[in-house]
């Protein structure tokens, strides 16, 4: 197992490297000028001469490519056009919003796909599948606005916007997670606070990958149930819940396992829509506000942090199937 580990690491260093050419080649292509919109509009061409010499874009490509690389494994990732702060600085600032809201909605579309694939692999469960498959066929933008007008503004049962109320102050570190910094420092009205401001974000992101995973779970799960070995369990007299939780769902998850790895990356795209309909305060809201005011060194950082979170997930994907399936170390 520690040899197909190995393996996945260094095709993770593979997929990361590609992913540095791609970022470079388009910062290369854009038809934006980043020196430009870094003086300004009313620099004179010297002014951006010399900017552009400062900042290496009058080399070769091979050597600015060469010394991106170089930097960005340094974690320099320049400076921002907006906020005129270091790329890095205003990722370490926004990434605890985005990652809370993340987890969250994983924990979420992992218990909803879980309830959903279980309850239908039998034939029950249909209010809940049909609760699940309709949200899912809702766009992100309209479910947010959906859920802020019924339980916002309507019911006032949850807040519509922010990480946490006013008359609180955010628990200081260390995860910069409120509900997880919270617990640390015992402060049980912020725990719950920071909780009621996810739930509605959360549940707009975590409703789309649910409906997959619980439609492939479901999948697995009948096909599982009617192998041999289930049929010897039953011919045991093993009650039914046994038989599906000790014996049927471990061989059934590699299926879910892979495609929870892949919804991964729709909930990350998902992000910068539900961010902006809730202003919540991270890499997804700062994505937009970057795009606006064409500040390529901000996206070029937003990508490669996303991208190196999505393959790191599917890493670890590749060896949660490792461990639950013990074919898969032998194959």
């Amino acid at each position: 197992m520690g040899k197909l580990i190995a393996e996945r690491l260094v095709a993770l260093v593979g997929i990361l490297f590609a992913l540095l050419i791609i970022v470079f080649l388009l910062e290369s292509v854009i038809p934006a000028d980043p020196v430009r919109a870094m003086v300004g509009a009313s620099a004179t061409r010297e002014a951006v001469a010399v900017k552009r010499h400062e900042l290496g874009l009058d080399k070769p490509l091979p050597q600015q490519f060469t010394a991106f690389v170089s930097r960005a494994v340094r974690g320099d990732l320049s400076l921002s056009l907006h906020t005129r702060r270091p790329v890095r600085d205003d990722l370490a600032a926004f990434l605890p919003a985005t990652l809370e809201l993340a987890l969250a909605a994983t924990v979420l579309a992992v218990l909803l796909g879980g309830a959903l694939g279980i309850l239908t692999a039998r034939g029950g469960g249909t209010p809940l599948r049909l609760l699940l498959v309709s949200g899912a066929s809702v766009p992100g933008f309209l479910l947010a606005i959906l859920f802020l007008l019924l339980f916002y503004s309507g019911l006032h049962w949850l807040p519509g916007s922010g990480r946490l109320s006013s008359s609180l102050t955010p628990p200081s570190g260390p995860t910069g997670l409120y509900v997880v910094d919270g617990l640390l420092h015992g402060q049980l009205n912020v725990v719950v606070d920071a909780g009621r401001h996810l739930l509605l974000p959360a549940l707009c992101l975590a409703l789309a990958p649910a409906v997959a995973l619980g439609r492939v779970l479901r999948s697995s799960l009948q096909t599982v149930l009617r192998q041999d070995h289930i049929r010897t369990a039953r011919a045991k007299a093993l009650g039914e819940r046994r038989i599906l939780f000790r014996h049927a769902l471990r061989s059934a998850l590699n299926a879910p396992l892979t495609m929870m790895g892949l919804q991964v990356g729709m909930l990350l795209a998902g992000v910068v829509v539900i961010e902006t309909a809730f202003a919540w305060p991270g890499i997804g809201l700062y994505t937009v506000q970057s795009i606006a005011s064409t500040d390529f060194p901000a996206v070029a950082g937003v990508t490669l942090v996303l991208g190196a979170f999505y393959v790191a997930v599917n890493a670890l994907v590749d060896v949660g199937q490792l461990a639950a399936d013990p074919r898969l170390r032998t194959a």
